[in-house]
């Protein structure tokens, strides 16, 4: 497939990837429908199979659910160079689109989650901010031990594995009642577990 995109065409691309970065509610893969519907029905910018390839490719690679978006803008950018047979000029439309769609999905939803941690912290007395945060807590706990339930209990019976459920509790218990960092918690269970103990 081969198509002309012009700087109005790489600067729309990167606005409508911006505007789909702040819907992105459940990650960028909720999205993927108004991907298609614009680089493939409307601008005809990739073929479906591309689009789907894509998609495909992303899902099976290790790595963040995001890298789809990256392999659509290396699409968008081979075909408006011509294909991979333009050699360097493909190579460098390719990281365009790359660079393009990647800043698009990317920096609304990082500069909003950033600017709305900030003003939480810096308004953390507000009696709406507590409420939210101490709304959340629970809902953060239940998540993490379900997590956790999930991760112990795939090892097998308490009977079998008691360590395993003893570091389990324990760093839970750590984490509740005292301020320990968990990169501390996960090495020592890592050490652990090199040893052969759980």
């Amino acid at each position: 497939m081969s198509l002309t995109l012009t700087a109005a065409d790489w600067l729309t691309l990167w606005v409508h990837f911006m505007s789909l970065s702040l819907l992105a509610v459940g990650g960028a893969i909720t999205t993927a429908p108004d991907m298609h519907r614009y680089l493939v029905v409307e601008q005809h910018w990739l073929t479906d199979s591309q689009f789907t390839a894509s998609i495909a490719l992303a899902q099976v690679s290790p790595g963040p659910n995001v890298l789809f978006v990256a392999l659509l803008g290396w699409n968008v950018g081979l075909n408006a160079a011509g294909g991979l047979g333009a050699g360097v000029v493909a190579w460098s439309y390719g990281l365009l689109g790359v660079l393009l769609c990647m800043l698009g999905i990317m920096i609304p939803s990082t500069t909003l989650t950033f600017a709305a941690a900030r003003w939480g912290h810096r308004n953390r007395e507000l009696r709406a901010v507590r409420a939210f945060k101490q709304g959340m807590a629970p809902i953060v706990i239940a998540l993490l031990v379900a997590t956790g339930w999930i991760l112990a209990s795939s090892q097998g019976s308490v009977q079998e594995h008691w360590p395993l459920w003893l570091v389990t509790v324990g760093a839970a218990v750590l984490v509740w009642k005292t301020k320990l960092h968990l990169l501390v918690l996960l090495g020592a269970g890592g050490l652990l577990g090199w040893m052969g103990w759980v």
